[in-house]
């Protein structure tokens, strides 16, 4: 009954983390895109370059947080795989 206790601090601990990454991309992409997309504070409308720069840039910054996401995975088996190989070296 502890080692389930423990556990589900551990999802929730998982969890909470998950989120506040989620979090910090949505404001970093926020604070990007609207810093470079929003030109014109004289009107309450968003004028259609803004919106089509604003669409662009989300796009550009989820596809390459996607790509950085993949080649880390992509290292990250490669470093394991060479782990392992040197533990049956040695071992």
């Amino acid at each position: 009954m502890n080692s389930e206790v423990i556990d589900a601090a551990k999802i929730e601990a998982e969890q909470i983390k998950s989120f506040r990454d989620f979090l910090f991309s949505y404001n970093k992409l926020s604070e990007l895109c609207f810093t470079s997309c929003v030109w014109d504070f004289t009107s309450r409308t968003i004028r259609d370059q803004e919106d089509s720069c604003a669409v662009n840039c989300a796009e550009k910054f989820l596809k390459a947080n996607q790509r950085i996401s993949q080649r880390f995975q992509e290292f990250q088996v490669i470093s394991n795989e060479n782990t392992m190989a040197l533990a049956k070296k040695t071992g």
